[in-house]
């Protein structure tokens, strides 16, 4: 076919029997021949001398649906009040204590949706259970239900669980037997049924109760994710470029440490929702209540250059928009149920949900992010990666005037980018050793 010189040698390889000079032409050619010692006649009758090629053939399960389903809706603000209403109608009773030292005590009256990071609290809520029609006009009789809620804050350690578990919880199961469930829930991972109760003023401070420096400038940020019923107040670290127009925030300046004065400003964002901005302004009153304290309301433009800028440690350029909160999307890639599968995290997702054995997927409107767990194993890296590549086009046909662009990040490697779809972000939790 082709008219070659005299000294041009033309070679026939067969599949299998390449030699090294052919194989040199090739990139990424893999010329290790696998030999596994530990093989039994038995197993290479069932598979085959060749592994890979058995490999190959193997159909892999995996289950990507979750990247297909759409977004869940935000709940309606009336849906929200509804079920707020419904759920506190049913409670007939809610006893709160607080672990203190090695025993849980009485959670004083004023204290009730004040939470601290390092604390564990518990809720005994009993519930009354309509009771169901009878036959030939019998009388009804009504029941009910008594759930224990345990909470713990992400900086409190696991002893607050075990003081509970031998101490409050064996007497709770002699009271109510049959009657009794235990919830156990941390930080930012509350159920909606519990967050009820608190009428969304669920206020979530650092440290531990009776041990924060008075004197400390204390930052507060309030958002909500997917509903109204998930609204927390969180207590975050004071920087002026954690401000967004689309969110309100508290900020207490205080003065003297004697007499508790100080300015207590509510920061308002142009952009922000008017329902959170009056549900601010009554936290900010109930949790301030003192003729020591002024309490000033800011729309965003009107910060005075004293004592505002300066209790955030000086002026700085924050973000105007909060488009991600209507396209945030949190996925984990795990291997956990023995095959690959995708699962998305509901819309009230926290930074203790990036699992370090797994890897998610964070989408925020504009990129998508790969976060590597520390403990994922390399199967793992390679089906999530192409997962998101699977994401990426499928959001590409959905909306196409949204391009996603697709970036890794590591642990404790987190841009502000990925940072910001998080409610009070801060340092990891460190496991115990």
């Amino acid at each position: 076919m082709i008219d070659r010189p005299d000294y041009a040698l033309v070679t026939r390889v067969r599949e299998g029997t390449e030699p090294q000079v052919f194989k040199l032409k090739f990139i990424g050619w893999d010329e290790v021949i696998a030999v596994d010692f530990t093989r039994t006649a038995e197993s290479v009758q069932k598979t085959g001398a060749d592994l890979t090629k058995w490999a190959l053939r193997q159909e892999a399960k995996t289950d990507l649906t979750a990247l297909f389903m759409p977004r869940q809706p935000p709940m309606p603000l009336a849906e929200a009040q509804q079920l707020m209403e419904d759920w506190n109608e049913d409670l007939e009773a809610m006893e709160a204590f607080v672990l203190e030292g090695k025993k849980f005590i009485r959670l004083p009256e004023e204290e009730l949706g004040h939470f601290y990071s390092m604390d564990c609290y518990v809720f005994l809520c009993r519930y009354w259970i309509p009771a169901d029609d009878t036959e030939e006009g019998e009388p009804l009789e009504e029941d009910f239900q008594c759930v224990v809620y345990f909470w713990q804050g992400r900086e409190a350690s696991n002893m607050g669980w075990l003081t509970f578990t031998f101490t409050l919880q064996k007497k709770f199961q002699v009271l109510f037997r049959d009657k009794l469930e235990v919830v156990r829930t941390h930080q930012q991972q509350e159920n909606m049924k519990f967050m009820a109760h608190f009428k969304r003023k669920l206020i979530i401070h650092q440290g531990k109760r009776k041990q924060t420096n008075k004197n400390a400038v204390e930052f507060y940020h309030l958002r909500s994710n997917g509903s109204a019923l998930y609204s927390r107040l969180l207590q975050i670290k004071p920087d002026a470029a954690a401000l967004n127009s689309q969110f309100c925030y508290i900020l207490n300046v205080p003065f003297d440490q004697e007499d508790d004065s100080g300015i207590v400003y509510v920061w308002v964002g142009s952009k922000a929702d008017p329902d959170e901005a009056h549900l601010i302004q009554d936290i900010a009153e109930e949790m301030f209540n003192s003729p020591w304290v002024s309490l000033q309301v800011l729309a965003e433009g009107e910060e005075p250059d004293n004592f505002f800028w300066v209790g955030l440690g000086g002026k700085k350029p924050y973000e105007t928009d909060a488009g991600f909160m209507e396209h945030t999307r949190l996925f984990r890639c795990s291997n956990e149920k023995g095959y690959f599968i995708v699962s998305e995290k509901c819309s009230d997702f926290c930074q203790d949900d990036l699992a370090d054995d797994d890897i998610m997927i964070l989408d925020n409107g504009e990129q998508v992010f790969l976060w590597l767990g520390a403990k994922c194993s390399e199967v793992e890296i390679k089906l999530a990666y192409k997962s998101a590549h699977v994401y990426i086009q499928h959001m590409r046909v959905k909306q196409p005037d949204r391009p996603r662009k697709l970036c890794l990040t590591l642990k404790n490697k987190e841009s502000k980018r990925f940072t910001k779809c998080f409610h009070g972000w801060g340092s990891h939790k460190k496991p115990p050793e």
